[in-house]
């Protein structure tokens, strides 16, 4: 029973499992830039859209925001979460991006990485407008996520990538090329404000130690030797990263909603 769970489990699970903390594409350097280029003040009401473990809200909160919202549908996480990130102006909601529940107008900066990837370019496009919905006008909406290159990639590369993605990490992951990512926001009424890229060097060693330090490089090192279902889940997952790595790469966009909006 354990195995099967273990070989349905998605891919970020599995590695924060084995003690990792930073799971987004880009590592710890790509979101430390979308939280830089969203220039978060004291002033803003900011709300990020499935915040997994917390890593990327404990940085975002380093700004003291106003007021911080998580929307976080995986319930276990929710909870977790909620006993770490509480107190005045601090709240985790349990649900879905796409329909957040909050007001219209009613935040300043919102931020989401490595989830719209994992959704159909339709449902991509029901989360940026819930984006769009519930920032003032002026506002900054900044995502992280799983990108293809060149922007001229073959439709036929794009779908092999997709497929052994999917068989990998067990979600079914639809990365975009820069140009259908930003695309794709303007679509919804964005404007794009900054982009930044970085190699998807997610279980390269070097990037996990950058990523984790040494210590906990080594800690998880230990739990994947000593845990033979989860190892062979990750080196699967490396392969095929391996195999795609000059069309696979990390993509941070800051997207702004225009003053009249």
């Amino acid at each position: 029973m354990r195995n099967q769970a273990i070989n349905t489990a998605q891919g970020h699970w599995i590695l924060a499992k084995m003690g990792k903390k930073v799971l987004r594409p880009g590592g710890k350097e790509l979101t430390e830039k979308l939280i830089q280029n969203l220039e978060i003040t004291k002033d803003d009401d900011i709300v990020e859209f499935a915040p997994g473990l917390g890593y990327t809200a404990s940085i975002a909160l380093k700004k003291m925001p106003h007021t911080y919202t998580g929307i976080e549908l995986n319930e276990e996480a929710a909870s977790l979460l909620g006993r770490l990130i509480n107190g005045l102006g601090k709240k985790i909601i349990i649900g879905n991006a796409a329909d957040s529940t909050l007001e219209k107008a009613s935040c300043h900066k919102v931020y989401g990485e490595a989830m719209l990837t994992m959704h159909a370019n339709h449902r991509k496009s029901e989360i940026i407008k819930e984006a769009f919905r519930i920032l003032k006008p002026g506002g900054l909406y900044g995502i992280h996520e799983l990108g293809l290159k060149p922007d001229n990639i073959s439709e036929q590369k794009k779908a092999e990538i997709q497929r052994e993605l999917a068989h990998v990490i067990k979600v079914n992951a639809r990365p975009l090329t820069q140009d259908e990512w930003s695309n794709v926001l303007k679509k919804e009424g964005f404007t794009i404000h900054a982009t930044e890229t970085n190699p998807m060097y997610l279980l390269e060693p070097q990037r996990i130690i950058d990523d984790e330090g040494f210590f906990r490089t080594l800690k998880i090192v230990f739990n994947v030797l000593t845990h033979p279902k989860e190892r062979a889940r990750i080196l699967a997952m490396r392969k095929v990263f391996n195999k795609y790595k000059e069309n696979l790469n990390a993509i941070c966009i800051i997207a702004k909603k225009g003053v009249h909006d």
